[in-house]
């Protein structure tokens, strides 16, 4: 007797959870946690809400694994820019990874981990402590790279890596806004170039 295999109750037949979750991304990264509706998100990812929770839990867990799959894809510029071999070149990387990830083509304008849940009310309070926790990994990551230059020689035994990784996170934050407010890759690159004019700020 032949048996026909069903996709699981809720979820359309080729039903693709990486794809729906990049879809999803690209809906928070776009709108923010609270400008995404359950219809928005559903209908970007292709499948039903019933669908979303068996795949994903509800839009805040969904928002998380969206940050996430944010930091392992289009974010990676970070972590790629702290593996340069000295303080120099990973603040050069770190603010040419934000402009082009802010500015990319086909791609939102902007930072999902900036503009995701800047301003929120109480139905936002998880997605904006979860973005207040991104940024902050983002900056202690960067402290804890400044501080092994200061350590080798890199950068002067003066040098503040608290203030330095402060300094790259607040430049590459504003590049983002910017260009949701519509500046150019060129333009924004001139912003990076001119913070990195006097490095290390001292």
């Amino acid at each position: 007797m032949e048996t026909t295999r069903r996709a699981p109750l809720g979820r359309p037949r080729g039903f693709d959870a990486d794809e729906a979750l990049e879809r999803a991304m690209m809906v928070f990264w776009e709108q923010g946690y609270e400008g995404a509706s359950l219809t928005d998100l559903t209908s970007a990812m292709g499948i039903t809400r019933k669908s979303m929770y068996a795949a994903f839990g509800n839009k805040e867990t969904l928002f998380r694994k969206a940050l996430e799959r944010y930091t392992e894809g289009p974010a990676t510029y970070a972590a790629r820019a702290l593996e340069k071999p000295n303080a120099r070149e990973v603040a050069t990387a770190f603010l040419a990874g934000s402009v082009n990830t802010t500015t990319r083509p086909g791609r939102p304008a902007g930072c999902l981990g900036v503009q995701g849940s800047l301003a929120a009310g109480d139905s936002g309070r998880v997605a904006q402590d979860a973005l207040i926790a991104w940024r902050e990994d983002g900056r202690i990551r960067l402290r804890h790279r400044f501080q092994q230059a200061v350590d080798e020689g890199d950068l002067p035994s003066d040098a503040d890596p608290d203030l330095l990784a402060r300094y790259l996170m607040t430049v590459a934050n504003g590049i983002a806004v910017q260009a949701v407010g519509g500046a150019s890759r060129s333009e924004l690159q001139q912003v990076a170039d001119a913070a990195l004019r006097n490095w290390p700020p001292l």
